[in-house]
C-alpha cells in the first residue's frame, strides 16, 4: 500500500505535469518548489529583469526531477537544487544524455547549489535582524516567539528557528519566500540565484 505522503507526491507530479505540458517557454527553469519559484520570480523584479520566454517550473520535490528533464528535452534547463540533494540532479542530467560529472559541470548546464535550500539562502543573506522584522511586519512575530519556546528550538540557532517557522504551515513558505525576496537587495542576491538570473 502506498504511503499518504508518497500518493501526495504522485498527485501533486501529474498535475505538475498536466501543468507543465501546455508550457510554450523557451527556457524552463526547475525547482523543487512553490516557494522556490514565488523567490526567483520576486527577485528578478527586484533586478528589473523580465522573465520573458522563461517558465520557472515547481517539480513536486527533486525526486522527480528526471521526469521534468525528459519532459523539456531539447529545451534550454537551468535550475535550482540544494547541495544536499545534487546525486538526483546529477544523475537525471546524465541518464538524459546531458552530461554533469561535478558541481561545475552542473553549474556549466544552468544548475546551481544551494548550501542548504533557497530559504537559507534568503535568510543569511537579508541577516536575521531584518527577516525578524519581516516577521513582525506581516504580524507573525508573537507566534515566533511562541515557537522559539518550543523545546525543539531552544537550542537553535536564530537562523535554524527562523528557517524552521517559515516551513510551518500550509502556504507560509510560498508566502515568506516571495516577502524575503522582495526584501533583499540586489546586489546582495545569494550567488546560486545570481547566477541563475544571469543565465536567463
Amino acid at each position: 500500500m502506498s504511503s499518504p505522503t508518497r500518493e501526495r507526491r504522485e498527485v501533486d507530479l501529474r498535475h505538475s505535469l498536466t501543468d507543465a505540458a501546455g508550457l510554450d517557454a523557451e527556457t524552463v527553469v526547475l525547482v523543487e518548489g512553490d516557494s522556490d519559484r514565488c523567490a526567483i520570480e520576486a527577485v528578478a523584479r527586484r533586478h528589473g529583469q523580465l522573465l520573458g520566454g522563461v517558465a520557472v517550473v515547481p517539480m513536486g520535490g527533486v525526486t522527480n526531477v528526471r521526469h521534468f528533464v525528459e519532459l523539456f528535452r531539447g529545451r534550454r534547463l537551468a535550475g535550482l537544487y540544494d547541495a544536499a540533494e545534487e546525486g538526483y540532479v546529477r544523475r537525471a542530467l546524465v541518464d538524459c544524455g546531458l552530461g554533469a560529472g561535478s558541481p561545475a559541470a552542473l553549474a556549466d548546464l544552468g544548475f546551481h547549489a544551494c548550501h542548504a535550500d533557497l530559504e537559507d539562502e534568503l535568510i543569511r543573506a537579508l541577516g536575521t535582524g531584518a527577516v525578524e522584522q519581516l516577521v513582525e511586519a506581516v504580524g507573525d512575530l508573537r507566534s515566533f516567539r511562541l515557537f522559539q519556546r518550543q523545546p525543539a528550538q531552544q537550542d537553535r540557532p536564530l537562523t535554524r528557528q527562523l528557517h524552521r517557522f517559515i516551513g510551518t504551515r500550509s502556504g507560509r513558505k510560498s508566502h515568506y519566500a516571495t516577502l524575503l525576496s522582495g526584501a533583499l537587495d540586489p546586489a546582495r542576491t545569494p550567488p546560486p540565484l545570481d547566477r541563475l538570473l544571469a543565465r536567463l
